[in-house]
């Protein structure tokens, strides 16, 4: 009886948009302005709050801290991106792989909770504002801010273990932008049954239930501006979360797509089109929509540039 030796894959390829490399040279300009710019805005938004006394509050505090979750986002998948994109696809070991898929799932994770945490702070703000400094000490505000990174990256794990003793025995080809786990689930020749159910079994309390608690809290808080007798005192409040439900539209919009719906999975260009939009595009949105958006962050912004 002949064995076989299932360890001999060592090396993944990454096809990326192969199907597109007459245009390479195009797309790898556009990623790498995306790149530049989703950094940098993200970075100029942590400058700002940092520095400007007017920005120093709960709320600020937080965009911080997704502002930082965004660039380990993009900065995870992108630059391999970019890499596969000029070289028309791109190895990557079975280790390397398994630690972008990780830190892919950990800094997800870390914004639903993150999301999760400035929807409670908007809450706190809008329904008890009267208690709004008192409850959100900065006691409090570290606890929320350094939780959800702890969650993030431990939580994770649940799944990642069992995805690095996954065993690959024949092809070694991805066509994905990144490595995700459908992919590698469709390349091993393991037994990958136990990691599905894990994954189903925590993706409720770690995606439905954020997305159904902030559901919740603006179900509340827009009840609580209809309440607010003048209209300048309703524009104000809701000016406030505005940004906020955007960049949630935007993030559970992509994952819910991507994840929640089983036919995207077999649906290779727009499994792609998704994957794009929730690892390069909405780290984008986020910076756009707060700097254009908010009259705090473009007042800071403009003293900045005055000195």
């Amino acid at each position: 009886m002949s064995v076989r030796n299932e360890s001999r894959v060592t090396e993944i390829i990454l096809l990326g948009f192969g199907n597109l490399y007459g245009f390479k040279i195009l797309i790898f300009i556009i990623f790498l302005n995306i790149f530049l710019f989703t950094v940098s805005g993200n970075l100029l938004i942590i400058v700002l709050v940092s520095i400007s006394r007017h920005l120093h509050s709960p709320m600020y505090f937080f965009l911080c801290h997704l502002s930082l979750s965004d660039i380990v986002l993009i900065t995870n998948t992108l630059p391999i991106l970019l890499d596969t994109i000029l070289n028309g696809g791109k190895g990557m070991t079975i280790l390397g792989c398994i630690t972008q898929f990780y830190f892919f799932c950990g800094i997800t994770l870390t914004e639903c909770f993150l999301l999760t945490v400035m929807s409670y702070d908007r809450y706190l703000a809008i329904c008890v504002p009267l208690r709004y400094v008192t409850i959100m000490d900065f006691t409090l505000r570290t606890c929320l801010s350094v939780l959800p990174w702890m969650l993030g990256f431990t939580s994770n794990l649940l799944g990642i273990i069992p995805v690095s003793n996954f065993q690959f025995c024949d092809g070694n080809i991805i066509d994905h932008i990144y490595c995700d786990f459908s992919p590698l689930q469709k390349l091993s020749c393991s037994d990958t049954s136990l990691v599905e159910f894990i994954a189903f079994l925590f993706s409720t309390p770690f995606f439905i239930c954020p997305c159904g608690f902030i559901t919740v809290t603006y179900i509340y808080i827009l009840l609580m501006i209809l309440r607010i007798p003048s209209t300048t005192g309703r524009q104000k409040a809701f000016s406030t979360c505005s940004s906020h439900l955007l960049v949630v539209g935007a993030f559970y919009g992509t994952l819910i797509i991507k994840y929640m719906i089983p036919s995207i999975g077999h649906l290779l260009l727009l499994n792609k089109i998704m994957s794009l939009l929730h690892t390069v595009f909405t780290p984008l949105f986020n910076p756009l929509v707060y700097s254009l958006r908010n009259q705090d962050i473009r007042l800071a912004l403009r003293k900045i540039s005055e000195r």
